[in-house]
Order: C-alpha cells, then structure tokens, then sequence
C-alpha cells in the first residue's frame, strides 16, 4: 500500500450537500471538524507492499465508525456510501462514485484482526480528541461491563454432540473428501446430512439415549480413524476435530470398555463447557437475572462534569470470568494511552483488597466502589456481626471486637495464592460475666468442633479493612498492604 494524503471535498459534492443539508449531519459535521480523523498511514503494517492498490483504508475505517453510529448492516453501510450524499460529503467523493461491495467491510474489519490492531480505530480517534482538548488524563472516568451475545443458536445436549461431529465432518470433507469417503459410514450421511434440530430427534429417554451412544460411537470411530498412522495430517490438524475431541471427552465415557452417556450431574459447570462447536470460546453466564451466551465487555468513559463523555477503553473477554480480572488490564492499557484517571468509578465486582492498593501504587490513581461483603452462615443466622463493627489498630497490631474485647494475638501469613493476611484471635474465657450470648455461642461451638477459625478479607477506602467477621472464635483475617501502603 502506498499512503495518500486526503484530498479536498469534491466542489460538487460540496455543493449539493449544503443544500440538501443545510444544518450539516453528524456524518457532514465529523469531516468539518476531523478531517483528518483517521489516515493511509495509520494503516500501513496491515497491508502488502506489493499488489493491486485497494480502496483507501481511511474512508474504510470511517465507513466503519459511521455504520457503528447508525447501526447499520454491512450491506446497508455500502448502500450509504453510494446513495447518501453527507456520507459522500464525509468521505469525499464524488456524487457518482459507485461505491464498494459490501464484502469489503468484512475483509477490513478481518485485516484489522489479523493483524491485532482491533483497537487501532479507537486509539487513533482518542489521539485526535487529545490534541483538541476533547478527553485528557488525571480527570474522572468510570468501567461497567455487559453482555454480549454469541451468534450462535442454543443448543440441548444432544443437539451439540450431534452439531459438533456434523461440522466435523464437514469441514473434513472439505480437507480430505477422498479419505472420508473411504472411513465414512453410510448412516452418516442420513444421520449428519441436516443440521441438528430438536424436532429431529428421537422422543424419550430411553430412544435419545440410544441416540446419544450411537453419535458416540461414531464420533469414536472418526477420532480413532484419525490416529491411525496412514491418517491425513491435515486432516488432523482440522480446528473442528480438536473441538470434537474435547466436547467427546467432556460428554462420554467409556466404563470397562462400554461406552457411556455422562449424565448432567457428572459434567462440568455449565459456564466452563462449549455451547456451540461454531464458537467454542463463547460460555453461558449469568449476571443477576440475566442468562446468555456469549462474551462479557467491560467499557471505560470519562465522566467529568465538564467534559464530553468519550469512550477510552474496551475489552472483550470471557463471559464467566469475574469483572475484578480485568481490573489491572485496563489501568494497563489506559496508563499506555497516556489516559489514565485520578479517580476511577466502578463496581464492587471490579474491586477486591490487592486491586485498592495497587492501583494507587503502579498508576496513583484512587480505584472508587465498594468493596463486597462476604454473607456467612453466622450473619444469616443474626448470630455474626460485619465489618462495620470491629476496629483496626494498624500502628499497635490489635483489633477490638463489638464486644470491646481486644484480640490477644496478631500474626502476619501468605494465603495458598500468596497474597499477604494478617491474622488475628480473640479468646474469651468461659466464666468471663460479660461474655454476650453470641461469643458463648460461638465460644461452645469451637470447643464441640463446629466453630473453628474464621479468617476474612478485604480493604476499606484506606486500603485495609476486613469483609467478614464471624464471631466463631473472633479470629479476623484481613488483606494487609506492605508498610510503606499501610503509613498512607
């Protein structure tokens, strides 16, 4: 690719879009006040040197922006490209140009991926916003996440083994078609020629169990006939095969050499299992009362009272990992755009103990929410006080229970994942007069063995704090910082 620099607006585009649009549209307003919003330049490592010139990646990345602005299908943005005359004005064309098919949209956005720029569009667009002033590091910004969906149909159990083994075969048939002719069986092409479907399958249990064993025991026959050694390679290396193997592994097994259909209680959690052979990477999960499947995206604005909401961040990831994961990542990411807050909005989900102190130390940025509760039996039971109501004395090493008791001994340990904790006990005597009706409670069930040590974690606002005290035993564990965090 040869970069080219953006030329002026054609003067009859021009034109004719001021009078047809008098007031301007977003689409004529973005190219007055960016004209320069993305460049050839921008793109270059994702383009040969060498071959036929292309359309000019600028106006396809601005294409892209406006068909996310507009909510439009690829085939509905190559129609406005060549219809719509402030999407001409925009892209400066002229008002004959024919346009692009709309195939191309695709290819770019594949090229991007590819090429691992996914984030290119919007990191050359919050550049540009800097250098007017329109989003700025050190201010206010805030992270939520949602849902997206995986576009994939919902499949029952014995629909997936059967869509899984299915698309193997296809995507085989398309490698080695001679090789599968050769192994394959001739029910096969009854039982895989059609997408799997519910009202295609067996009723009854015992009918669909049947069913289920003879798709294994096909699916074992291709596998096995794939390692045989005069096997294709290529064929083993086919991606479905790969999925095939892990959703057999996860579904069948074999007791004393007889196949077996796993029943529901013996599978793995449902977030950590493939729902679709078509998008393995995409898991159900549940937030509240919303169920889906798919992926989970955490996205980042500013939120100053004086500025211009814009995004600065996004990122995908699995659906069923927790929100606090992706905590550090994005103080990462925004500290390599030059765009990070003082102050940083979220959830508790996005907060834990280790996560409060080390954004103040690796970015000096205050990370603002709450951090979770811990609900226990004892606090259920009204029989267990929260955090709320014990006292931390950090500089002589004791904390003071609801009771006004003070503990007697404070030791520090590493938790099995090695971050820090700080234990502490308190130990009531039996004949004490004040013993309260809970502490005798928890007192008797730690001498019958019932109670046991409860060790807690958690920070306040200031970096410490503690999540959940049981009045078992009054023993606390909390998430201490280094010394130098707990002088703060």
């Amino acid at each position: 690719m040869h970069p080219t620099p953006i030329g002026e607006i054609p003067n009859e585009t021009v034109r004719v879009a001021k009078a047809a649009c008098p007031k301007g549209t977003l689409a004529t307003r973005l190219r007055e006040e960016f004209a320069n919003l993305y460049e050839d330049a921008d793109f270059v490592a994702l383009y040969p040197r060498r071959g036929q010139p292309g359309l000019a990646p600028w106006r396809l990345a601005l294409v892209t922006v406006l068909q996310f602005l507009e909510q439009l299908s690829d085939r509905q943005a190559a129609d406005a490209v060549r219809a719509r005359i402030d999407w001409k004005y925009a892209l400066g064309l002229e008002l004959t140009d024919p346009g692009f098919h709309f195939s191309v949209l695709t290819e770019f956005r594949g090229r991007l991926v590819a090429g691992g720029a996914e984030h290119l569009l919007l990191d050359r667009m919050l550049e540009r916003f800097k250098q007017r002033g329109l989003v700025k590091a050190r201010g206010k910004q805030r992270t939520d996440s949602t849902h997206v969906l995986a576009a994939v149909h919902d499949l029952n159990l014995l629909e997936l083994v059967v869509e899984t083994l299915r698309a193997a075969l296809d995507d085989l048939a398309a490698v080695v078609p001679e090789w599968l002719h050769v192994i394959a069986s001739p029910s096969w092409f009854e039982r895989y020629g059609r997408r799997a479907e519910e009202y295609r399958l067996p009723k009854g249990e015992d009918k669909r169990e049947a069913f289920a064993l003879a798709v294994g025991e096909d699916g074992f026959r291709l596998l096995a006939a794939l390692d045989e050694p005069d096997a294709p390679s290529t064929a083993r290396d086919v991606r479905m095969v790969q999925i095939l193997r892990n959703v057999w592994r996860v579904h069948y097994a074999r007791d004393d050499g007889q196949l077996r259909w796993r029943s529901p209680s013996e599978l793995p959690p449902v977030a950590e299992r493939v729902q679709s052979p078509y998008d393995p990477e995409a898991h159900f999960s549940m937030k509240r009362q919303l169920q889906w499947t798919g992926y989970k995206v955490h996205v980042t604005e500013t939120c100053d009272d004086d500025m211009a909401r814009v995004i600065t961040d996004v990122a995908t990831c699995p659906s069923m990992r927790p929100d606090m994961t992706s905590t550090a990542g994005i103080h990462d990411r925004l500290a390599a755009k030059n765009l990070l807050p003082s102050e940083h909005f979220v959830d508790s989900g996005y907060v834990d103990a280790g996560l409060l102190v080390s954004s103040q130390r690796d970015h000096g940025l205050s990370l603002e929410g709450p951090v979770r509760g811990v609900s226990s039996r004892q606090m259920r039971a009204g029989q267990g006080y929260s955090q709320s109501y014990f006292k931390i004395d950090w500089d002589r090493h004791q904390v003071t229970c609801p009771q006004g008791k003070t503990s007697v001994y404070w030791r520090s340990l590493r938790h099995p994942d090695g971050s820090p904790r700080i234990q502490v006990q308190f130990i009531p005597s039996p004949g004490d007069p004040n013993l309260s009706a809970a502490e005798g409670r928890a007192l008797d069930a730690t001498r019958s063995g019932l109670g046991g040590a409860a060790l807690l974690h958690g920070f306040s606002s200031a970096g410490f704090g503690i999540s959940r005290l049981d009045c078992g035993t009054c023993v606390a564990r909390a998430d201490c910082a280094s010394a130098k965090t707990k002088s703060q």
